[in-house]
């Protein structure tokens, strides 16, 4: 079970602040990047889309959180701030960065105990983790489990869709792309450990495989033709 923090819990107003902060930082990451910068044309290298992705993955963790008995503020604080470091940082150090930031934030604007402080920052870093979830602390894995979620449903499967276009691929790829989320969604059932966030998982890839099935109806009929000849005259 979670460790329990009675004190200091953290109101809707702070939690906004949070929230204000949070997308305030993504944006000023980006500023100063030319056009065509650091993956600046894909949709996800926007504060926009990354701000996004954390409020679906603060919302997903504080349900998984709340259903099994986790601490919900410690959860849904880690979540907002687990990547904030993103869009700044090289994907093999954002955790460890957006921990640092989280730190000086709520040491600094903040009257949360260290106890408190300590576990967020603790979940922040240890995000990317890739090994069993269920070797990390509960509000860890709710988050890696809700980070993990966010991948897999409508949210994937549009953005592996609006890839396409980036890679200028045709429609006909489609299939293939959908099929990535499957995977994905393959993956996180692999990994998460909640019964909370395998049902999410379950639910999500059901949906996705019903839309893939849909898809390779009407793809696997549409073949490349020969425009028709033109009657010469």
């Amino acid at each position: 079970m979670g460790v329990e923090i009675a004190e200091s819990p953290v109101s809707g107003e702070e939690y906004d602040e949070m929230k204000r902060f949070v997308y305030d930082y993504l944006a000023a990451s980006i500023e100063g990047e030319e056009e065509g910068g650091r993956m600046r044309w894909y949709p996800w290298h926007s504060a926009e889309y990354r701000y996004n992705h954390i409020l679906n993955v603060a919302e997903l963790a504080a349900e998984i959180a709340e259903n099994e008995g986790a601490n919900v503020d410690v959860t849904r604080v880690s979540a907002l701030f687990h990547d904030i470091a993103k869009l700044e940082a090289d994907q093999d150090v954002h955790a460890e960065a957006g921990a640092r930031v989280a730190r000086e934030y709520l040491r600094s604007r903040t009257d949360y105990p260290d106890s408190f402080i300590t576990q967020v920052c603790n979940a922040v870093e240890e995000h990317s983790y890739e090994g069993d979830l269920a070797n990390v602390a509960l509000e860890t894995r709710c988050l890696m489990e809700a980070d993990l979620l966010d991948k897999v449903g409508a949210n994937g499967t549009t953005l592996m869709l609006l890839r396409m276009g980036y890679e200028s691929r045709t429609h006909m790829d489609a299939n293939e792309m959908v099929g990535r989320v499957l995977e994905r969604g393959e993956d996180a059932i692999s990994r998460v450990r909640s019964d909370t966030a395998e049902s999410i998982a379950y639910q999500r890839i059901k949906r996705v495989r019903w839309f893939k099935e849909w898809l390779e109806e009407e793809i696997a009929a549409m073949e490349p033709t020969d425009p028709p000849e033109l009657d010469p005259e």
